[in-house]
């Protein structure tokens, strides 16, 4: 039967992908890879590191991850050494039944004299489990870095008004509730937050570190309010819907977005960042099953899908989040997600189709 480490070193081999991949596609450090390869779990900085990384390695290879977590259970219980006295321990002088009955007896005394002990005892109430309440932090600064548990909330001063963002859930990822709605950080992932619906980002949002599905130990969030709000989308010309664009958000004023985009299966997909000066250029990798790509944008992004049922693709922005709908199976598709200005001075966000 495999061990632990050879059935996850197996299984990285069959696919031909190193450590230093791994680590970029997973936010694994190469060493802990290594140390799970080798059985060596003495420098992982506690259990639930070792239980989540072993699990999104598993995940990552295709693995049956109960099946990991069993075999590592194993291991742990095999690493428990004998106590020297047990096996130093001198053969009894006394009879078998000799030395049993001695025992019978002792266990009927001990248990007659706890009966009577525990009888002149006072009686106790019933005490309950001591519950964690969630904790209310409040940003004094331009800047807060800190642990955060499920409930737990930070109070974010803005001007005149005070705006709570809550940890409402931890599990593959952080969700954070806004006054304007809910969006959902990954690990390392950063995102932006329009807190008055004013179409300009205040602030920035870093899930610095979490372990998946292990609400117990929190997670790091980092809150940074802009000393300058990023530069507001560009404002775009007047523009006639065509027949064939869906309209994803409709606002009185252009604001910041991100694109979430979570593979169903092989995909190659190219975007580029429209109309921002610095960040023109285009971007293009193969994805799998599972890979998951966040883009930000000010004003649009273009898209390109070699098959596109497998993109499942949300937006989020001013507080909000929208699917997006690409294509069908099989199908190559080309498309824009703009702001744009109608005829009736409003802006929308389209998600325009192009001619191939």
């Amino acid at each position: 039967m495999e061990s632990l480490g050879e059935k996850l070193r197996a299984a990285r081999e069959e696919k031909g992908i190193s450590f230093d991949q791994i680590s970029r596609e997973t936010n694994i450090a190469s060493r802990y890879l290594e140390a799970l390869e080798a059985e060596n779990f003495s420098g992982f900085p506690g259990e639930p590191y070792i239980l989540g990384f072993l699990r999104n390695y598993g995940d990552y290879l295709g693995l049956d991850v109960q099946e990991l977590l069993s075999l590592y259970r194993a291991l742990k219980i095999q690493e428990q050494p004998i106590p020297v006295e047990q096996l130093l321990r001198p053969a009894s002088r006394f009879p078998r039944i000799a030395i049993i009955a001695v025992i019978v007896l002792v266990v009927l005394g001990a248990a007659a004299g706890a009966f009577f002990f525990l009888q002149r005892l006072p009686e106790k109430a019933p005490e309950t489990a001591a519950v964690r309440r969630p904790a209310e932090y409040v940003m004094n600064t331009d800047s807060l870095e800190r642990r955060f548990y499920k409930g737990d909330s930070v109070l974010i001063p803005l001007g005149t008004d005070q705006y709570k963002i809550e940890l409402s859930n931890l599990g593959e990822a952080v969700t954070l509730t806004t006054p304007l709605g809910s969006f959902v950080l990954d690990l390392s992932q950063e995102a932006t937050a329009d807190l008055d619906g004013d179409g300009v980002a205040e602030l920035r949002i870093t899930a610095a570190d979490f372990v998946k599905n292990n609400s117990d130990t929190g997670a790091l969030l980092r809150f940074e309010i802009y000393a300058v709000p990023p530069a507001a989308a560009e404002v775009p010309e007047r523009t006639v819907l065509p027949a064939a664009t869906a309209v994803i958000f409709t606002s009185p004023q252009a604001y910041p977005f991100t694109l979430q985009v979570v593979f169903q299966g092989y995909c190659m997909f190219r975007w580029e960042i429209l109309s921002e000066r610095d960040r023109r250029g285009r971007n293009e990798q193969y994805f799998q099953r599972s890979d998951e790509l966040s883009i930000q944008a000010q004003n649009g992004i273009r898209i390109w899908a070699s098959n596109a049922q497998t993109a499942k693709l949300q937006v989020i922005g001013g507080g909000r989040t929208a699917p997006v709908e690409l294509g069908g199976a099989g199908e190559v598709v080309v498309a824009d997600i703009r702001w744009v200005r109608d005829e009736e001075n409003r802006y929308r966000l389209i998600l325009a189709r192009l001619e191939q």
